[in-house]
């Protein structure tokens, strides 16, 4: 599993109520959660955001509320990978279910820069920071992981008879 593309960066402690304010939560629609993603930290996001990008983060990404809306909106507005120092154990649980790839690498999420260009072999766990030349070592994604990952979400791993 690879990923390349430009990172988003934030800080310490974003939680759900902040990727996807609770006044959009009247729809499921990932596309429409999408719109409204990173709003309340970031009203530049929704027109940097490319298809295929990364976002890097500090402790506790995730935090708060348990909604699956969070790694919802963020998957949607394109984001493929997140890297964090450490992520809020249920939104990690919801990301993979979801099928969004997350990786929790303290040095990487420290190091990289908000535009950074960045490329991760979570196969191999590594990232490299393509315009620094830094390279951070990760664990690499267990094979059922990279399984949920690959099909879409744990509801679709299952549905192929993946796991």
């Amino acid at each position: 599993m690879k990923y390349t593309g430009n990172v988003l960066k934030y800080g310490d402690n974003v939680d759900t109520d902040v990727i996807i304010p609770a006044r959009y939560l009247n729809t499921g629609d990932p596309q429409a959660l999408a719109e409204h993603c990173m709003e309340d930290i970031d009203l530049s996001f929704r027109t940097r955001v490319q298809p295929g990008d990364i976002m890097a983060a500090g402790e506790n990404f995730g935090c708060g509320s348990s909604r699956e809306h969070a790694p919802i909106a963020i998957q949607a507005s394109g984001i493929s990978l997140v890297i964090a120092r450490s992520f809020a154990r249920i939104f990690y649980r919801n990301a993979i279910n979801i099928g969004l790839a997350i990786v929790e690498c303290p040095a990487a999420a420290d190091a990289i820069a908000d535009g950074d260009r960045v490329e991760a072999d979570l196969d191999a766990g590594i990232i490299r920071d393509l315009t620094t030349g830094a390279e951070f070592e990760t664990v690499p994604f267990p094979p059922f992981i990279q399984q949920i990952i690959q099909a879409g979400g744990l509801v679709h791993a299952i549905s192929q008879g993946l796991i």
